[in-house]
C-alpha cells in the first residue's frame, strides 16, 4: 500500500539525502524520526534504498520498487536486527510473521540502533494513546567512518588527521615539537656550524692572492716575499684550527640534543601507547610496535645527530660559496649554475620512490620483527612440534622479501647518485672552458681562476652531498610518519575534561541501559544490572555471550557506546582512569608475569609494598609454601612471562597481586579455570574469606566455582537472560538449567558432531530461518550455516550451528547432499557471507592514513575507508584482505590479475 501523493515538506537534502528519492511524499504534519541508508539488496549486492520511521509510519523504498512501502506503527509490529559478517539485517514482524527485511553493510548499525528505538518509542505511545516525538539519547557519528563523535566536538579525530598532519615529507618538521625544549642549544649549534662553515672558505679565497702576489710574479723572476707568504700560511693554519675547533663543539653539541629529542621521542611515543584502549592494540602486531618505538626512533636520532647537520652545513656552504662566486665573477658564477636545475627535477622525480620505499622497508622490517615476537615467547611451542625448519623458512622468506625492496630502492637510488655526479662533473668542465676563454682575453686572472675552480670543487661537493642526503632524509621520514602514527592516535577512553574524584569508595556497581559496539557490530545491549557494595556476582554463559566483554568495561578498557556504568552513583567517564583502576584487582584468565623476581610481580600493583605484605598476599593466595620450597624463594626469577612456573603457581601469583592492593572491587575472568582441582580447592578456601567486604564479579566455565556467589548473572548475545542465585536458577529450568546439565554431560538429547544427510532434514519457519529436523524428531530452530574455511577453502565444509553455538551437523562437501538441501544451505550462505572481491581501484584520497578508496567489487561500486596500513593483510600467494573501518573484509583474489592502476595503488600499501 502506497500513501497518495501530497506536497513533500521542505528539507536540507543534504541532511535528509532521501528526500532526493522519487515520491518522498508525507502527510501534512508527519515528521521523519529516524532514518536508515540501506545500501544491499536481497543478494548483498551495492544499492541504496531507505527505511523511515515517522510518527506515524514505518516507510521503505528499494531501487526495484516503483512506490514506497508503508506500514501503520501499531502494536504487533516489532523491528528486530542481526548482525552477520559486515552485513546487518532489519526485520519487520507482526507478532511473529516477517513483513520485510532490509540488508545493509555495518557501517550503518548506529543508524538501524536509533531507528529500531525510534520505532519502539513510537509504538508504545501508539498503544497508550499519545502521541508525538520521543527525545532519544543518540550519539553523534561521524559521516565518513562511523565512529562516535567526542563529546561537544563535531569532527572526528581519525578522519581529520589526515587535513591536520603535513605530508610524509614534511613528518620531520613536527619534530620541531620535540626540539623546542632544546632551542638554545640548537641555535647555538647552528650558530657554531655558521662560524666553522664561513671558516672553511676562508683557505681558497686566501689562495687567490698567494697565486697572483706570490707565486706568479716568482715565475716571472721577482723575488718571494716571506712575510707575505709567512702572513697567508698563517691565515690558512688558524682558519683550519679555528674550522675544525668550532667544528668539533657543534658536533658534540647537536650530538647530545639529538640523543636528547630522541630519548624524548621514544618517552613520549612510549608513554602515549600505553595510554591508547584495548581496541588499538587489538590490530597491532607486538613486532611491528617495537620497531617503531626503537628502530624508527634509533634512525631519526642519526638523522638529527648526523645528516641534519651535514644538510645544514651543505646549504650554508653552498649559500656562501654561492655569494663569494658571484662577488668573484658573476658571470663564471652564472655558468656554475647550470647543472642545478637538472638536479633538483632528479631530487623531485626519485624523492617520491624513495619515501614510498623506506616505507616499504620499515613496514618489512616490522614483519621480521613480527617473526621473532611469535617465536622467541613460543619457543616451547615451536620446538614441542618441531617447527624449528618452519619458523626459520618463516624467517628466511620475510628477510627474502626486505632483499627484494631493497634492491628496488637502491636501483633507483644508485642510478640518481652517479647522475648527480655526472652533471656536477659537467659544469666543472663548462666552468673551465668558460674560465680559460677569459684568462685568454685577460678578464681575469689565473689566481681569481683557481680560486673560483676551488671554490666551484666546495660547491659542487657540497651540492653532490646534500643530493645524496636526500636518500636518509627520506628514510628518517619515512620513520616519523610511522611514529606520527601512534601519537596522532586517539584514544577512545579519554581522560574526563572535568574530574570528579571519590573519596571513599564503597563498591557498589551500576550498569543503566549498558550497550557497547565493537566497530559498528553490536556486541551488548540494553543491559541493566545493580550490584551492591560487598556482593559477589558470577557471570556464566557459552563463549561469546558477552561475559569478558562486560568486564572489559567495568575496568573501563574500552567505554560504553550507550548507557552508563557508575561507580557509587558517579559514571565512570568522569572519574581519571588510573585513580579508577586502582580499586580494581583483576585476575586474568591467562595469568601474565614479566620478568622478574616473584616478590617483584607479586608487588607490581604496588611498588613501594613491604616484605611483610608481599609474604602476606602470598599466604592469602596459597602461594607462600610453593614459594619457599623454590632454590631462592620470593628473589626467584620467573622467567620470560612466568615460564619457570607452573600454570597453576602463575595463576596464583597473579592472584596474590590483585590481592595485595587491596581493592574495592575484584574481578577475576576465569580465575581458577587453569589449575588443578587440589590447587583449585586451596585458592576458593582463599577467596571465600577474601571475598568478604568487597565487590567481586566472578567469571568461570566450571560453574561449581561459583555455587557461593551471592547471585548469578546468565548471559546470552550480549544480554542478560537470567539472575538468580545457584539453586534458584535451577529450579527455574531455564538458560542457566540448561548450561548447567551440558556442563555436567547430563543433557537429554546429545546431537553427533558427524551427522549424514540421511539422518536430518532441512525446512524454513515463518520468518524464513532453517530448521533442522533429526531422524529422531528432535526440532532446532534457527540454525545457521558457516564455512569452515571461507577464504582458503570455501567449499572443504560446513557446519550447522544451534542459536547457542554448538555444533549440530558437519557437511564436508555440499556437492554430496541432495539438491533441495543443498540448494537451502547454498541460499542460506549467500545471504549471510558478504566479502566482496574488489575487481578494480578506481581511486585513493591520500597515500596516508586514514584514506579513502573508491572500489569497483563483484558486488558493485562502493567505497571504504581504511584507518591504517594493518588493515591490508597478504594471505598466502597473491591473495590480499582488505578489511575496512567498519569491520567489512574484502578480497583481492589475485593481486596479479588487477589492472597496473589498481596493483600500483595496492603497491604503495604493501
Amino acid at each position: 500500500m502506497t500513501q497518495p501523493s501530497l506536497p513533500v515538506i521542505d528539507s536540507d537534502a543534504q541532511t535528509e539525502p532521501w528526500r532526493n528519492e522519487p515520491g518522498a511524499r508525507l502527510q501534512p504534519g508527519e515528521a521523519v524520526l529516524a532514518w536508515l541508508e540501506v545500501d544491499l539488496d536481497a543478494k548483498l549486492h551495492f544499492t541504496q534504498g531507505w527505511v523511515l520511521v515517522t510518527d506515524r509510519r514505518l516507510l521503505a523504498r528499494m531501487p526495484a520498487q516503483k512506490d514506497w512501502q508503508e506500514w501503520t506503527i501499531q502494536p504487533g509490529l516489532s523491528l528486530h536486527h542481526a548482525d552477520h559478517a559486515g552485513v546487518g539485517t532489519l526485520e519487520l514482524q507482526d507478532n511473529g510473521r516477517l513483513l520485510a527485511s532490509w540488508r545493509y553493510t555495518l557501517g550503518h548499525n548506529p543508524a538501524a540502533l536509533r531507528l529500531i528505538d525510534q520505532f519502539h518509542a513510537q509504538r508504545d505511545l501508539s498503544a497508550s494513546g499519545r502521541a508525538g516525538q520521543v527525545d532519544i539519547d543518540t550519539e553523534a557519528v561521524c559521516p565518513t567512518c562511523k565512529a562516535p563523535l567526542p563529546p561537544d566536538d563535531d569532527q572526528c579525530p581519525q578522519c581529520s588527521r589526515d587535513l591536520e598532519t603535513p605530508p610524509s615529507t614534511w613528518a620531520l618538521l613536527r619534530l620541531w615539537r620535540f626540539a623546542r625544549p632544546y632551542r638554545f642549544q640548537l641555535l647555538s649549534g647552528f650558530l657554531l656550524t655558521l662560524l666553522s662553515t664561513a671558516a672553511t672558505l676562508v683557505p681558497p679565497y686566501l689562495t687567490m692572492p698567494l697565486m697572483d702576489n706570490v707565486l706568479i710574479p716568482y715565475q716571472n723572476g721577482l723575488p718571494i716575499d716571506y712575510d707575505r707568504v709567512k702572513l697567508y700560511l698563517a691565515g690558512l693554519l688558524g682558519a683550519a684550527l679555528v674550522a675544525w675547533s668550532l667544528g668539533w663543539a657543534r658536533t658534540y653539541l647537536l650530538a647530545r640534543v639529538s640523543e636528547r629529542i630522541g630519548a624524548d621521542l621514544r618517552t613520549t611515543t612510549y608513554e602515549h601507547l600505553l595510554r591508547l584502549s584495548l581496541e588499538y592494540f587489538g590490530g597491532k602486531r607486538t613486532g611491528d610496535l617495537m620497531a617503531r618505538i626503537g628502530s624508527e626512533s634509533d634512525r631519526i636520532c642519526v638523522f638529527l645527530s648526523l645528516h641534519l647537520l651535514d644538510f645544514a652545513t651543505d646549504v650554508l656552504m653552498i649559500v656562501m660559496t654561492a655569494a663569494i662566486l658571484i662577488s668573484i665573477n658573476p658571470w663564471l658564477a652564472l655558468v656554475t649554475l647550470v647543472p642545478l636545475p637538472f638536479i633538483a627535477w632528479m631530487i623531485h622525480l626519485v624523492r617520491d620512490r624513495l619515501r614510498h620505499g623506506f616505507e616499504k622497508i620499515d613496514r618489512i622490517w616490522s614483519e621480521i620483527t613480527n617473526v621473532l615476537a611469535d617465536t622467541i615467547p613460543g619457543i616451547r611451542v615451536v620446538k614441542a612440534f618441531a617447527q624449528e625448519k618452519r619458523e626459520v623458512e618463516r624467517f628466511r622468506e620475510a628477510n627474502r622479501h626486505n632483499l627484494a625492496i631493497n634492491d628496488r630502492v637502491n636501483a633507483v637510488w644508485s642510478l640518481f647518485t652517479p647522475t648527480v655526479t655526472l652533471l656536477t662533473e659537467i659544469g666543472l668542465l663548462v666552468v673551465w672552458i668558460f674560465g680559460i676563454w677569459q684568462v685568454s682575453h685577460k678578464a681575469i686572472t689565473v689566481g681569481v681562476l683557481v680560486a673560483f675552480l676551488t671554490y666551484i670543487s666546495r660547491f659542487y661537493t657540497r651540492l653532490d652531498s646534500m643530493s645524496r642526503i636526500v636518500s636518509v632524509t627520506q628514510k628518517a621520514a619515512a620513520g616519523a610518519k610511522r611514529i606520527f602514527d601512534i601519537l596522532d592516535h586517539v584514544s577512545s577512553v579519554p581522560e574526563p575534561a572535568r574530574p570528579v574524584h571519590l573519596e571513599r569508595v564503597e563498591g557498589a556497581i551500576e550498569l543503566r541501559d549498558l550497550g557497547f559496539r565493537y566497530g559498528n557490530r553490536a556486541v551488548i545491549r540494553g543491559l541493566n544490572l545493580s550490584i551492591a557494595p560487598g556482593e559477589m556476582i558470577g557471570l556464566v554463559g557459552h563463549s561469546g555471550s558477552g561475559k569478558s566483554t562486560l568486564v572489559n568495561l567495568i575496568c573501563r578498557f574500552y567505554d560504553v557506546s550507550e548507557g552508563a556504568i557508575r561507580l557509587d552513583g558517579v559514571d565512570i567517564r568522569s572519574l581519571p582512569v588510573s585513580e579508577f583502576r586502582s580499586h580494581i584487582g583483576l585476575v586474568l584468565q591467562e595469568p601474565f608475569l614479566f620478568f622478574g623476581t616473584i616478590a617483584e610481580n607479586i608487588a607490581y600493583g604496588k611498588p613501594g609494598a613491604s616484605r611483610e605484605e608481599i609474604i602476606a598476599a602470598a599466604r592469602a593466595a596459597h602461594a607462600h609454601e610453593f614459594i619457599l620450597r623454590l632454590p631462592h624463594g620470593y628473589d626467584s626469577l620467573v622467567g620470560e612471562r612466568g615460564q619457570a612456573l607452573s600454570g597453576g603457581e602463575r595463576q596464583r601469583i597473579s592472584i596474590a597481586r590483585a590481592l595485595l592492593i587491596n581493592p574495592r572491587i575484584l574481578i577475576m575472568d576465569e580465575a581458577t579455570s587453569s589449575v588443578d582441582t587440589t590447587t583449585e580447592k586451596e585458592i576458593q578456601k582463599a577467596l571465600d574469606n577474601l571475598v568478604q567486604g568487597r565487590t567481586t564479579i566472578a567469571i568461570a566455565h566450571r560453574l561449581s566455582t561459583l555455587r557461593k556467589a551471592d547471585r548469578l548473572v546468565v548471559m546470552d548475545r550480549g544480554q542478560i537472560v537470567e539472575v538468580g542465585n545457584h539453586d534458584e536458577l535451577l529450579a527455574r529450568e531455564g538458560a542457566y538449567y540448561k548450561l548447567y546439565r551440558r556442563r555436567c554431560g547430563q543433557r537429554a538429547i546429545r546431537m553427533g558432531a558427524h551427522m549424514q544427510q540421511v539422518d536430518f532434514k532441512l525446512s524454513r519457519n515463518a520468518l524464513g530461518r532453517l530448521v533442522l529436523t533429526t531422524a529422531d524428531g528432535i526440532v532446532h530452530d534457527g540454525v545457521v550455516p558457516v564455512r569452515a574455511f571461507p577464504i582458503a577453502a570455501p567449499d572443504d565444509g560446513v557446519g550447522l550451528i544451534s542459536t547457542d553455538g554448538r555444533e549440530l551437523a558437519w557437511l564436508p562437501r555440499l556437492d554430496t547432499l541432495p539438491a533441495p538441501v543443498r540448494e537451502m544451505i547454498e541460499a542460506e550462505l549467500a545471504s549471510r557471507e558478504f566479502m566482496p572481491e574488489i575487481r578494480r581501484i578506481r581511486s585513493v584520497s591520500t597515500y596516508a592514513t586514514p584514506s579513502t578508496w573508491e572500489v569497483e567489487t563483484d558486488r558493485g561500486l562502493t567505497s571504504l575507508v581504511l584507518r591504517g596500513e594493518e588493515d591490508i593483510r597478504r594471505l598466502a600467494g597473491s591473495t590480499l584482505l582488505i578489511s575496512d573501518s567498519h569491520g567489512i573484509h574484502y578480497l583481492v583474489r589475485n593481486l596479479t590479475a588487477l589492472d597496473k592502476g589498481s596493483r600500483k595503488i595496492l603497491d604503495r600499501f604493501l
